[in-house]
Formats: C-alpha cells, sequence, structure tokens
C-alpha cells in the first residue's frame, strides 16, 4: 500500500508561487500515475495534474495549464508541483494522489491534504 505524505502549502498573495511536495512510502508496483488534486470549501474536487512515473508528457486542467507545473525525483519517489502566477480562486486544500491511471476517476492512494490559501 502506498502511503503518501504532502508538503509545501502555505498562504501567499496573488501573484505568487509555491511548491508542493508529495512524498511516496514506496514503490507499488502497477501503481505508476501520481496527481494533484485541490478541493475548495463548497466544491467538487478537481483534477489539477498528472504525471506517469515512467516518463512522458503531464497532463493539466484548463485551470491551471501555463501556471503549474508537475514533475517527478524518481530517486525520492516524490512527485512535486510548482505553482507560479497564483489566483485567489487557487485557494484550496491540496492533494496527493497515486493510481494505475491517468484517468483522474482512478486515484485510490490519497495524502493528507496541504493547505494553499492566496490572497488578493
Amino acid at each position: 500500500q502506498v502511503q503518501l505524505v504532502e508538503s509545501g502549502g502555505g498562504s501567499v498573495q496573488a501573484g505568487g508561487s509555491l511548491r508542493l511536495s508529495c512524498a511516496a512510502s514506496e514503490y507499488s508496483a502497477g501503481i505508476n500515475y501520481r496527481a494533484w488534486f485541490r478541493q475548495a470549501p463548497g466544491k467538487e474536487r478537481e483534477g489539477v495534474a498528472t504525471i506517469y512515473t515512467g516518463g512522458g508528457s503531464p497532463y493539466y486542467a484548463d485551470s491551471v495549464k501555463g501556471r503549474f507545473t508537475i514533475y517527478q525525483d524518481n530517486a525520492k519517489n516524490t512527485v512535486y508541483l510548482q505553482m507560479n502566477s497564483l489566483k485567489p480562486e487557487d485557494s484550496a486544500m491540496y492533494y496527493c494522489a497515486a493510481g494505475r491511471s491517468r484517468d483522474f476517476a482512478a486515484f485510490t492512494y490519497w495524502g493528507q491534504g496541504t493547505q494553499v490559501t492566496v490572497s488578493s
């Protein structure tokens, strides 16, 4: 079973940047996709970005394309989400997830979440 631990959230002004980290406890065969999701109060959970640990192009939601970058350090079993040009509407609890496909509905392992707050 994969355990995920997020870090790096915090408060920032609009236009600023944050980097989130997601460390996995171990490599698990077949659980080769990582993703970041977010959920703001009163809103549904939204898939933000996914990446295949074996390489290839990441996928981004339209709402973050061009501002957020997902990347990985396989030696550290860690995935990152670099968030630039942050907007107040990016404020949410951000969750790291692991799964067997890039489909946002297929992620079954979750971290505890880290809060991101962007002020105007």
